[in-house]
């Protein structure tokens, strides 16, 4: 039997992460230093800064590298917390993709490539980069079809190909890339990653795109590799491993981007009620009218129905099974849900709803993504679809 109760510790950690977001990073939200491609990044370091200062700084990182070191129900908790503000995530340093990568790195990296980059992402002094998908026919959904190779030459590896909608790449300080491997004769060797200095000669950023989201510091960019030359010490994990290091990162990272849209969505969910409560219209409060109190009522049982997901997830992930299944089953169910849960929210506030004088409107546009970023909705229903046969059939 799962037990859903959370003890007394991480109750107090749950109810600190939530005053710090609402006194410190809620009034944040109309700081100038903020654009269509997110955050700057003097902003996030004096975020970064304010929560080291309350010792509430990467919740989700080793605690041998300075981060609190939760397992994935503390995360489920506090992850929530964070989401109440669009800039909250990047406070507490548990923003994608830097959330993932710190996952990634823990469980891959050498003890080099960990002092080297693990313990200062977890510290919130770098940011980091995450380069599989790619334009033009490349790997996105189905990552066999990549196109970027990097070529044995020697000991050394030569990396060329595109990506894009590679999220923060501006200012980060170090790339994590997957590429397809060959050998000196042009044998696949298989997906193999690469860590590549953002300086790295024949590295370059083509283009920043413009995107209907905003919350991710340096926003999406367009990338390439020319002949962008990397040692054996910049290999992550084992050659031909790529794509079973890439479900270790996805996974947990689907639930992830789970919890923290969890609290955005109780934020919208919370302006509506109150704005329910005291607009008027027709002779009473507005959540009287059955039109309205339906969507709130909805909007109620699908929070808590992804709450219990979430919690379901985590719990396997404490359990040390993989819960693959159950993570693209339930990343597919929030992202929708409570894309809903927001969708009402901004209905409720009717005209209100579409300016930016609450976060809801911001929110709205964010949570968008979320339905196609990490596999979209039709990509998980396919292989959920598939696995179910299988089991059928036996």
């Amino acid at each position: 039997m799962i037990d859903f109760s959370l003890p007394e510790d991480l109750i107090a950690l749950r109810d600190k992460v939530d005053a710090f977001i609402k006194e410190e990073i809620v009034p944040l939200e109309r700081d100038p230093r903020q654009g269509p491609h997110g955050p700057a990044e003097d902003l996030r370091l004096e975020m970064v800064a304010r929560a080291r200062a309350a010792k509430l700084l990467s919740p989700h990182g080793p605690r041998e590298w300075g981060g609190l070191g939760l397992d994935h129900r503390g995360m489920a908790v506090v992850f929530e917390a964070a989401g109440w503000s669009p800039l909250g995530p990047l406070a507490l340093n548990i923003q994608a993709p830097d959330e993932g990568n710190t996952n990634l790195l823990d469980k891959v990296a050498t003890p080099a490539q960990k002092e080297r980059w693990l313990g200062p992402l977890v510290r919130g002094e770098i940011r980091t980069v995450f380069s599989m998908t790619e334009p033009d026919g490349g790997a996105g959904s189905d990552p066999t079809l990549m196109k970027t190779t990097a070529r044995r030459v020697g000991d050394d590896f030569v990396i060329n190909g595109r990506k894009w909608l590679i999220t923060g790449a501006p200012g980060a300080a170090i790339n994590i890339v997957m590429a397809r491997t060959e050998d000196a004769g042009g044998k696949d060797l298989g997906a193999t990653m690469f860590f590549v200095d953002m300086n790295a000669p024949g590295f370059s950023i083509k283009r920043i795109l413009n995107t209907l989201d905003s919350n991710s510091p340096g926003g999406h960019a367009e990338v390439e590799f020319h002949d962008v030359r990397v040692g054996p010490d910049r290999i992550l994990g084992e050659v031909g491993k790529g794509f079973r290091y890439a479900q270790i990162r996805l996974a947990p990272a689907r639930l992830t981007h789970c919890m923290r849209w969890l609290g955005a969505a109780r934020r919208c969910h919370a302006i509506a009620l109150e704005y329910a409560r005291h607009r008027q219209a027709f002779g009473r409060a507005i959540g009287e009218h059955q039109g309205v109190g339906f969507m709130l009522a909805d909007n109620e049982t699908e929070i808590n129905l992804c709450r219990l997901a979430i919690w379901h997830a985590a719990w396997l992930l404490d359990q040390g099974e993989q819960a693959r299944q159950e993570t693209s089953m339930y990343k597919v169910y929030c992202s929708e849900a409570l894309g809903r849960v927001v969708d009402r929210s901004m209905q409720v506030l009717g005209g209100l709803g579409i300016t930016d004088d609450t976060v809801v409107e911001r929110t709205y546009r964010d949570i968008r993504a979320f339905r196609i970023y990490d596999g979209p909705s039709e990509v998980h229903r396919f292989a959920i679809a598939r696995a179910a046969l299988g089991r059928d059939s036996k």
